[in-house]
């Protein structure tokens, strides 16, 4: 990028970096912030900062957090006797904004992908062991993603957690409001069938 100034070229090369951004997306964000006041640059830089000082892992559900254990644990309001099982911390995010489950969460941050080198151990479900063995509770919640990787994750759960002699259910998983019949592969109309419920 010798066409731009070495501050500007920086500032594109680093923006690239983030997923979902490619060379374009990254100059046009570089010139969005340079075309903003200063104040703007020096918010944004600062909310970075602060988040990686400030943010890290529950110590419960190691679901990213500023306090410590996170707000939704040490929420007394909630079922102790149910914990939903999610990938990725945006999961719970998308959850809450459901406003159905009441229960708590665990964070595996991932799903076993041994293609990618992603084992059991590097993902975690040593805490979340932890944690039945702790709680009193009725049921835990598969929630991961409808993938390969994220239904071998749920069998290798559901393998871990059913001798403990707790309740182990997988999302039901279909046809998406708004979505037509004919269009959905049948792996999906396989789940809808096996996920129907009476009316």
């Amino acid at each position: 990028m010798f066409y731009y100034a070495d501050a500007v070229a920086k500032l594109i090369e680093e923006l690239a970096k983030l997923p979902g951004i490619g060379p374009k997306t990254a100059q046009r964000l570089a010139f969005h912030i340079l075309r903003g006041s200063k104040e703007n640059a020096f918010s944004l830089a600062k909310a970075i900062v602060n988040a990686k000082e400030k943010v890290g892992y529950c110590s419960v559900c190691c679901n990213l957090t500023d306090v410590n254990p996170c707000r939704i644990c040490s929420n007394p309001g909630r079922d102790p006797s149910l914990i939903c099982v999610v990938e990725d911390p945006r999961d719970v995010a998308a959850f809450e904004r459901t406003k159905e489950f009441k229960g708590y969460y665990h964070v595996l941050h991932g799903a076993i992908s041994p293609m990618e080198g992603i084992g059991p151990d590097q993902l975690r479900i040593k805490e979340l062991l932890d944690r039945l063995h702790k709680e009193e509770l009725k049921e835990v919640i598969i929630a991961t993603n409808s993938s390969i990787e994220g239904e071998a994750t749920a069998m290798y759960l559901a393998k871990l957690i059913k001798p403990l002699g707790i309740k182990v259910t997988r999302l039901a998983q279909g046809i998406p409001v708004g979505g037509d019949i004919e269009y959905a592969d049948e792996v999906t109309l396989s789940r809808a069938f096996l996920g129907r419920r009476e009316m």
